[in-house]
């Protein structure tokens, strides 16, 4: 091939990769306000496999049917009662902040109590810092409350003229898990072999991609419901109002490293104790202390089986980050880039170290052969 047909083809390939990078930017600026239900979409999809592979042995193959009932099982044992349990928590919510508007708790009271059974050193270091004074902290919770009425007011009319946006999301994820269901594992290997990445690394990127969705999925997600419902119950037994709410709370916070589930049940615990109900406080901070805290080192075993590898302080600034970027689904897609991102490295690390000890081998061989003597010895 001569210098001009040379240059020639490669003014034409680089005329393609740049249509294909401008396609695929645009492509990714049309489907970018459904971004969050394909990407829950995706993840079910991940998850529930097993579910579909199941469905298809017992329907003979038939790979219609078997990712249509698949979907209809999701639908009524994880997505109906979400729903329902959300629509349960936006009500108690509502009631709990008109409780708190029409009784606003008596701060100064429960101050004075406290304060009365300090001992004298300490008083005087509440009085030295100027903390004795609650009126002001009275003054803005009222106002926190008002504010809080208004917001949920607010976000409970956007909801209802967001509705159409809603559902379209919603089915927008049905329908595409369906298909991803059936033709999830097809549509991996098509995108496997097309990304421009030697095919045993992506092979393996793709491995620690199951594999951080896994512990994600069901070594986080699984564990926090596990400690919202024990915080649930709990409230419950000690008979604090709104208990569903407290608990869904609890999840969430469950689902940030460092902070925890802990976020709710202390502050509770020890309101309950300050407030009079001292065998409620001291049920709901044992339990917490001793049961719910301990969940996550029972269940993470069992469901995971191995660590995702990825520190604690990596996924709280991701699971931070991704909450600021998109949302609650930030939640998951923050350690999921994290994962990635550390997979990444590891691996090109492990091709690099490869390629040394190869290149140390070629090495060695080389100067075996070197040395090694042209004729026999004579005898």
């Amino acid at each position: 091939m001569n210098r001009h047909a040379r240059r020639t083809q490669d003014l034409q390939q680089a005329s393609f990769l740049i249509v294909l990078a401008v396609v695929t930017l645009l492509m990714t600026v049309i489907v970018w306000p459904f971004f969050q239900p394909l990407l829950w979409a995706a993840l079910a999809a991940i998850m529930f496999q097993p579910l579909y592979r199941w469905m298809l042995r017992q329907l003979k193959g038939r790979r219609n049917p078997a990712a249509a009932l698949s979907l209809l099982v999701i639908f009524l044992v994880v997505i109906g009662p979400a729903i329902w349990i959300g629509s349960l928590v936006a009500e108690q919510a509502l009631v709990l902040v008109g409780t708190l508007q029409k009784n606003p708790p008596n701060l100064a009271a429960i101050f004075d109590a406290v304060y009365t059974s300090l001992p004298r050193f300490a008083r005087d270091v509440v009085d030295r810092n100027g903390w004795a004074d609650v009126t002001m902290v009275q003054t803005r919770i009222q106002d926190l409350v008002t504010q809080s009425a208004g917001l949920i007011a607010t976000q409970a009319v956007s909801i209802g003229s967001g509705a159409l946006s809603f559902f379209l999301s919603f089915g927008v994820a049905l329908y595409v898990m369906f298909f991803l269901l059936r033709d999830g594992e097809r549509i991996g290997r098509t995108v496997l072999c097309a990304v421009p990445v030697e095919r045993s690394i992506a092979d393996r990127l793709t491995e620690r991609f199951l594999g951080i969705v896994r512990a994600t999925i069901k070594g986080t997600g699984v564990v926090a419901l596990v400690q919202g419902a024990l915080g649930w119950l709990t409230l419950v037994i000690a008979g604090v109002p709104s208990a569903l709410l407290f608990g869904v709370i609890m999840a969430i916070f469950a689902l940030v490293p460092v902070i925890g589930s802990g976020a709710v049940w202390v502050p509770a615990g020890i309101w309950l104790l300050i407030s009079g109900q001292t065998w409620q406080g001291l049920f709901v901070l044992l339990t917490g202390f001793f049961v719910i805290s301990s969940a996550d080192n029972v269940l993470r075993p069992i469901l995971v089986g191995r660590d995702t590898g990825i520190p604690d302080w990596i996924i709280l600034v991701t699971t931070l980050g991704g909450i600021s970027l998109v949302g609650f689904s930030g939640i998951v897609l923050g350690p999921l880039v994290a994962g990635l991102f550390l997979a990444s490295w590891s691996i090109l690390r492990e091709q690099r170290d490869a390629d040394e000890e190869a290149a140390r081998q070629s090495s060695i061989q080389v100067d075996r052969a070197g040395h090694a003597p042209d004729h026999p010895a004579a005898d």
